[in-house]
Formats: C-alpha cells, sequence, structure tokens
C-alpha cells in the first residue's frame, strides 16, 4: 500500500469523523490507529468523547493524545492512522501556548517518513463571519493556515457538506 495523506474537511456535524471512519475501516483491512486529540473539560465534551468512543471498532489500536500528536504518529502500529481531529489539536496547542506550524510541520515530516496512510480529519471554520474577538480571529486564522497546508501535501482532499462527500482534490 502506498502512503497517502488525505483531508476530510468540511462544516460543523457534516459527517467528517464517520466518514473517514468507514474510509479508514476500508483502507486498513482492520489495522487502523486512531488518534483522538479531543479533552473532556465539561461533561457535554465527556459525552461525545463517549460516544465517538461507542462508535470506533473495538479493534483499533487508540491513542487519546491532545499535544503530542507527531510523537503519537511515530508510535501508531497500524498500516492507518486517523488523527481526528486536526481542529482540536490546534486549539490545544494555541492553548499550551505552542507554536502551532512547527508543530504540523513536524507532522508532516514524520509522516513523510513511513509507510502508513494518514487521514486527517478538520474542521472549514473560515466560512462563517469574522469572530469579534482577537484570540477566536488567531484561531481561525492558524486552523486555515493548518488546513491549507496539509491539503497542499494531500493526495486526497474531501469537504463533507450535509453528509455529503465531494472530491476536491484528487491525484
Amino acid at each position: 500500500m502506498r502512503a497517502r495523506l488525505i483531508l476530510v474537511t468540511g462544516g460543523a456535524r457534516a459527517g467528517k469523523s464517520a466518514f473517514a471512519q468507514e474510509w479508514a475501516h476500508a483502507l486498513g483491512d482492520g489495522k487502523v490507529s486512531f488518534i483522538a486529540t479531543a479533552q473532556a473539560l465539561d461533561e457535554e465534551m465527556r459525552q461525545r468523547i463517549e460516544q465517538h468512543k461507542a462508535e470506533r471498532p473495538i479493534t483499533w489500536e487508540i491513542f487519546e493524545e491532545p499535544l503530542e500528536v507527531p510523537y503519537t504518529l511515530s508510535l501508531a502500529q497500524g498500516g492507518v492512522v486517523l488523527l481526528d481531529c486536526l481542529t482540536l489539536w490546534v486549539s490545544n496547542l494555541m492553548l499550551a501556548e505552542r507554536e502551532v506550524l512547527p508543530e504540523l510541520e513536524n507532522l508532516l515530516a514524520i509522516r513523510a517518513e513511513t509507510d502508513k496512510t494518514l487521514l486527517i480529519v478538520t474542521n472549514e471554520v473560515g466560512m462563517g463571519i469574522v469572530p469579534e474577538n482577537p484570540l477566536a480571529r488567531r484561531y481561525r486564522d492558524l486552523l486555515g493556515a493548518a488546513n491549507r497546508r496539509i491539503a497542499e501535501e494531500a493526495d486526497v482532499v474531501y469537504l463533507l457538506v450535509s453528509g455529503i462527500p465531494l472530491k476536491i482534490k484528487s491525484p
């Protein structure tokens, strides 16, 4: 299997995770590693995380890692690795006062050295109004830059709209 980078983007609740999980399962022939970046900082998020856990196959190798995603990718044993999601990873890095774009370049460098297929789920946050506060604008700008960088390197990019996958980049 040729190593590939696949980006799945779209709005909130558009079906990105389910689409990426189905694709990872098919590509990985059951040998999938999953990197979850969400943190249960409140009850509602804890419930969302539990729901996502219940939806994943029990045979997958699971990493719950909010910050050290590049290192975690290097540990993954599956031939297919699903990162869900870049959106929260960028937020986690910002809140930890770490530089986002160098971390992203590190992830891409590690990915380039492996024979794994990496699927990355992210949100498209640049299609709405300009955020009111500086932190939200900085987040939108950093995530937009991260999404562009991943899309530039990606072999395939899908945009999900209302649960419908639209291929917007292919080899």
